[in-house]
């Protein structure tokens, strides 16, 4: 089937792991399809939480605190109909899509064997494992560090040896900013770029009038 020339080139929404410190891409995850909603929740992080604390009602510590939460489709469907193409997806339907996106929020499994090691061994501190940096990317408008919250998985279909080849994935997100990673590295840097363009945009929004309040001004 050929497209018209003319149309526009479809974007994907998708997952970017770097390396916090050097900015160093470690892998690109392109969602198969794009999710028909995004949701977006901000939380105030103000000071004021009392009634009557009237010097801390209006000051804001620090930026809100945003949540995610998209739903995406894997489907191997299309893939199958063509199994001389697709031997991986023959072999092992969507295992590989899906185990790409779950391991975002695994240590992998040599760090965890060196800790017990380590703890073996009688160290007497061992230090937490840190995971690459998750960028939730959704146009060149959103890059958005970000840490996995919520991971749901439904296997909707299978195939003849029980391979999932068509599964609904629900994410939750945590929007990480300067105040969670910091002002000098990858992570700090993008979200201040991302507050930045959302000041932009909001400069660009005409300003309403009082009278489209049905009031001529503040009393």
């Amino acid at each position: 089937m050929t497209t018209f020339p003319g149309s526009p080139r479809l974007l994907k929404g998708g997952i970017v792991l770097i390396d916090d410190t050097t900015g160093m891409v470690q892998r690109i995850i392109v969602l198969q399809y794009n999710p028909d909603t995004v949701t977006r929740t901000l939380q105030v992080q103000g000071i004021g939480g009392e009634s009557g604390d009237r010097l801390e009602a209006l000051r804001l510590k620090a930026p809100p605190q945003e949540t995610i939460k998209v739903e995406a489709e894997i489907d191997a469907t299309d893939q199958l109909e063509f199994p001389d193409q697709n031997t991986l997806t023959t072999q092992f339907g969507i295992y590989p899509q899906l185990a790409t996106l779950e391991t975002i929020i695994y240590p992998q499994s040599t760090l965890l064997q060196s800790n017990n090691t380590l703890a073996s061994l009688g160290t007497l501190e061992v230090a937490p494992i840190e995971a690459p940096l998750s960028l939730f990317v959704w146009s060149k408008n959103r890059i958005l560090p970000m840490r996995l919250t919520e991971f749901s998985i439904t296997e909707e279909a299978f195939d003849p040896s029980l391979n999932p080849i068509r599964a609904k994935i629900s994410l939750g997100m945590r929007v990480l900013s300067v105040f969670d990673v910091g002002f000098d590295n990858k992570g700090g840097n993008l979200y201040l770029l991302y507050q930045k363009q959302k000041e932009a945009f909001a400069s660009q929004a005409p300003s309403g009038t009082f009278s489209a309040l049905g009031i001529g001004g503040i009393p």
